[in-house]
């Protein structure tokens, strides 16, 4: 499992409408990837129907919860001292809860609780509909905690509390859990096996976000491409399905289908893809249907097949080629991003040559790359010893980020002198005079606000480049509008 981790976003605390009637205040905090995020926004909507309306002040908090991540060790040290944060508060407002929720909750429970007792609520990510019952321990003066991962619970029938949104993207979830045991990552032991949630709330909830004038939505689970309903379960289980639910099964490519013919004025992102799981029918709806966009998120974490079995990546760097052929083959001018890790256990020099290789190769045009650093509870923690001395692994790291930089500047130059549709996302950073969206491909694209508001799909021809932004100017509304 790959998880982008949006560096940004970090920690941002999350306020929506208050409801009238609520007397008690959240502060929520979020650490780690989108599906963090999302599962922030299903606490907020439960919370919300329980006396609660979110705060962004700390100090008037009745409850404050901090979303957590296990995937890498900086966003468990950031999440410690934020806990030592509030704990500070605490003393001076003694009646403050604080709870920790998600994937660190479920990995460091008794840690929290009992040893460090720097927290008073903990809870797992299959737990959030718990919340209401654990609060009411809290308030009665026990410790509250539940981190029992569910075989069922998708949160299919909450409608999310839309948090910090633009008004214009969204994200839907489709999947959690997680089945493929990579040695370095922690997610199948923190979130649980791999369930789907039904087709039938994914439209409901992408058809209210197109009524409440969204633009965009990304489907989102720790591996989408293995997204599979056939009436509820375990993805592992559905060779014991009956006859007739494999025969009315619906996949991820059908489920693509599904939506972009739906709503064919929406545009269509997912993430995140695992290359062992992405099959041929998937990148076939995308080139059937415009308004799937073309971007595929395709980590490969290393080029080597021996260190990609040492991963229990269940693909060889050969098939990973054949994969991108097939996606440049249908979709010519399709962007694919990836996640590398450098410094994996055993990682020689002969690898990591095998890893920029690679990247020469495909050319991606986005990034995610980390040293590697273990994390408890993995596979590789347990069996395998952290052999790649730190500057190894920092100078390996640089040499793939200056050849990302390279190759980034490679395909945004692609894009230049053409004319690109672009949905307007939001005011651009470095100017209030210029909006900024993203084309088909993901990249940001930058162009003189002129008459175009938030939500417009905008035709502009690109002009200049950097590594990471195309700028340019609208030449008009796309059809799309």
């Amino acid at each position: 499992m790959e998880k982008i981790i949006e560096e940004n976003k970090q920690g941002q605390s999350l306020v929506l409408e208050q409801k009238e009637g609520n007397q008690r205040k959240l502060f929520i905090e979020s650490y780690g990837c989108q599906m963090n995020f999302s599962d922030s926004e299903i606490v907020a909507s439960i919370l919300s129907e329980n006396g609660f309306n979110t705060t962004q002040n700390l100090e008037d908090a009745d409850l404050v919860l901090v979303n957590t991540c296990s995937i890498r060790d900086k966003a468990e040290q950031t999440v410690r001292k934020r806990l030592e944060k509030y704990n500070a508060v605490k003393k001076i407002n003694p009646n403050m809860k604080v709870g920790v929720l998600g994937c660190m909750a479920e990995r460091l429970k008794s840690k929290f609780l009992e040893e460090e007792k720097i927290v008073d609520l903990v809870v797992g990510p299959d737990a959030y509909k718990d919340l209401p019952n654990l609060v009411a321990e809290v308030d009665e003066g026990r410790n509250a905690v539940n981190v029992i991962l569910s075989k069922e619970e998708t949160y299919g029938d909450i409608s999310p509390v839309r948090l910090n949104s633009n008004g214009v993207t969204a994200f839907v979830s489709i999947t959690r859990g997680c089945d493929n045991m990579c040695t370095f990552c922690v997610v199948p032991f923190t979130r649980g096996r791999e369930r789907s949630r039904d087709p039938q709330s994914i439209m409901e909830e992408i058809n209210d976000l197109w009524s409440k004038g969204y633009k965009e939505v990304t489907l989102l689970g720790q591996n989408v491409d293995s997204y599979l309903w056939y009436g509820g379960g375990l993805k592992k289980d559905f060779e014991k399905a009956s006859d007739m639910q494999k025969a009315t099964a619906v996949n991820f490519a059908n489920l693509l289908e599904i939506c972009a013919t739906a709503l064919p004025k929406m545009r269509f992102r997912f993430s995140t893809s695992n290359p062992q799981d992405m099959t041929l029918d998937v990148i076939e709806a995308m080139a059937k249907h415009n308004n799937i966009c073309n971007y595929i998120h395709l980590p490969i974490q290393s080029g080597s097949n021996r260190i990609l079995k040492e991963m229990n990546r269940q693909h060889t760097r050969e098939e990973y080629f054949d994969l991108i052929d097939n996606i440049k083959r249908l979709i010519p001018d399709c962007a694919i991003s990836q996640d590398m890790i450098s410094g994996f256990p055993t990682e020689t020099e002969e690898d990591h040559q095998d890893t920029l290789s690679l990247m020469e190769y495909v050319k991606y045009d986005f990034g995610f790359m980390f040293a590697y650093s273990e994390r408890p509870g993995t596979l590789a923690e347990r069996k395998m010893e952290d052999d790649v001395p730190e500057e190894t692994k920092k100078r390996r790291l640089e040499e793939i980020i200056v050849l990302q930089q390279k190759h980034a500047l490679y395909r945004t130059e692609q894009h230049l002198g053409k004319v690109e549709e672009v949905l307007i996302e939001k005011e651009s950073k470095r100017s209030d005079a210029h909006w900024s969206g993203r084309n088909s491909q993901n990249t940001v694209v930058v162009f003189p606000k002129e008459n175009y508001k938030v939500g417009d799909f905008v035709n502009v021809k690109i002009t200049e480049c950097t590594s990471a932004t195309l700028i340019g100017e609208a030449v008009g509304y796309s059809e799309n509008n």
